[in-house]
Parts: C-alpha cells; sequence; structure tokens
C-alpha cells in the first residue's frame, strides 16, 4: 500500500512500475543496467481515489496521463533502481496531495473609483508622451 493519508491509500496492485535503460551520460553503468523506473497507475478505473480529487488529479497530470487514463511518471535521476522507485513514488504522491487541495472559488470583483480614476490619468499621460513624438519640423 502506497498511503496518501489516513483516508487514501494505493493497492500495490493498481501500480505496474518497469526498470528501462536510462539514457545520458553514465559510462558502463548505463549500457549494463536497467536503472530508470517508470510508473503506471489507472487513474481513471481506480477506486482508491473520491471523484472530485479523480478530476483535479487528471486535470493536473496534463501530459503524464494518456488517452486511456493511464498515469506515467518517470525517474531516471539517480544510478539505483531503488533510489529511482523512491523518487517515482515521491512524485506519484506529491501529485495526488496538489489534487487533494480544493481550490478556493474566485469572487468576482470591480474595480474601486480610485482605480479607475487612477488609470484614466495614467492613460491621458501616455498619450500626451506619444503625442509629443513624432517628426520634428525644420526651423528657419
Amino acid at each position: 500500500m502506497i498511503r496518501i493519508n489516513h483516508q487514501i491509500s494505493i493497492p500495490e496492485s493498481e501500480i505496474t512500475e518497469q526498470f528501462i535503460r536510462a539514457s545520458g551520460a553514465g559510462g558502463q553503468n548505463i549500457n549494463k543496467v536497467s536503472t530508470a523506473v517508470v510508473l503506471r497507475w489507472d487513474v481513471a478505473r481506480t477506486p482508491a481515489l473520491p471523484d472530485d480529487v479523480r478530476l483535479r488529479l487528471i486535470k493536473l497530470a496534463g501530459s503524464r496521463l494518456n488517452q486511456e487514463g493511464i498515469l506515467i511518471i518517470s525517474s531516471q535521476r539517480h544510478r539505483t533502481q531503488a533510489r529511482n522507485r523512491d523518487d517515482v513514488r515521491v512524485k506519484l504522491v506529491a501529485l495526488i496531495h496538489l489534487a487533494l487541495h480544493v481550490p478556493k472559488p474566485r469572487k468576482a470583483t470591480k474595480p474601486t473609483l480610485a482605480a479607475k480614476i487612477k488609470r484614466g490619468k495614467d492613460k491621458k499621460m501616455k498619450s500626451n508622451i506619444k503625442q509629443l513624438r513624432g517628426t520634428v519640423k525644420p526651423q528657419d
């Protein structure tokens, strides 16, 4: 079980991890050992998440979510499988924690009278500056 908070935990059976060879520098270690980790989790069909959290997670995941609703997170920062595996799980928990936060609804407001007056003065000043620009008349 991957514990998110006291109410939400993800069963290990829902998560698949694949170990692949990492790209980039690393010499012989890169050529021999599959240290990079790709975690896959079916967000669209998991019973582990409440519906409101699932919708926010889908929105937050962006390009990490494929067409079938599977979240794909990868890590190849470290030289060992174990550290990359831990890193992927930390990324998953952090993403779910972001989705747990319910955004405060925006309240529509109107500009104050002082703000309207200040904006009008600023526009007038800019207009005057731009009117002063232009071609210089030749002096006789």
